[in-house]
């Protein structure tokens, strides 16, 4: 995570050395990401770099964790709208993820980040849904609509969360790996979804 300095700055220089960063992570992967092109892009010293984080996998971790929160909030606000049904949510977050790809830099970005996964970038991905903070989030737990689902208590109802992300992270990798068109990448998991759905479902 960055060091208090960065947090100590003004919004808008924050605001220019993550979207400085974001464009390198977006040109190559993390392991060929290069400090120079960050410093350059955002018109700072390398130094200066030092002062708000420790290396560029701090800049990077900062980023994803950035997109996680943003999640979780989007993951609310669709459990709302939707009355509870999780199901429905997840078609919604995962189009609106489609959408947000549909620009070359945040498509490269997400790119660069799905293909070249490792337990670590998972991990800050999906932290936001662990079993722990969720546990904590009794605003989405009373959010879901359970009456339908087939489960016999909350702790099931963790692991169908779970399991929903992994189906999603798993497409996510296939329309990247394949550089799937929004529409097939959309239809791709939604026939998986669906068998979720008729698995979890009660008659």
């Amino acid at each position: 995570m960055p060091k208090m300095t960065f947090y100590n700055l003004p919004e808008e220089k924050k605001q220019i050395l993550i979207q400085a960063a974001k464009k390198e992570f977006s040109r190559v992967s993390l392991h060929e990401a290069s400090i120079s092109n960050i410093v350059k892009t955002a018109e700072i010293p390398r130094g200066s770099f030092y002062q708000y984080f420790s290396d560029k996998d701090d800049a990077f971790f900062y980023i994803l964790d950035l997109y996680g929160k943003l999640g979780i909030r989007e993951f609310v606000s669709s459990l709302k709208e939707s009355n509870g049904d999780i199901f429905t949510t997840a078609v919604t977050m995962y189009q609106s993820t489609l959408r947000n790809c549909q620009s070359k830099e945040n498509r490269d970005f997400f790119k660069n980040a799905f293909l070249n996964m490792n337990y670590k970038i998972e991990r800050t991905f999906t932290d936001n849904f662990s079993q722990d903070k969720l546990t904590q989030l009794a605003e989405i737990r009373h959010l879901i609509n359970t009456k339908r689902l087939n489960i016999a208590d909350e702790s099931d109802l963790l692991h169908i969360v779970q399991i929903i992300i992994a189906v999603a992270f798993h497409n996510l990798v296939i329309s990247f790996a394949r550089e799937l068109s929004y529409d097939d990448a959309k239809k791709c998991f939604l026939k998986e979804i669906n068998l979720l759905k008729q698995g979890l479902y009660k008659e």
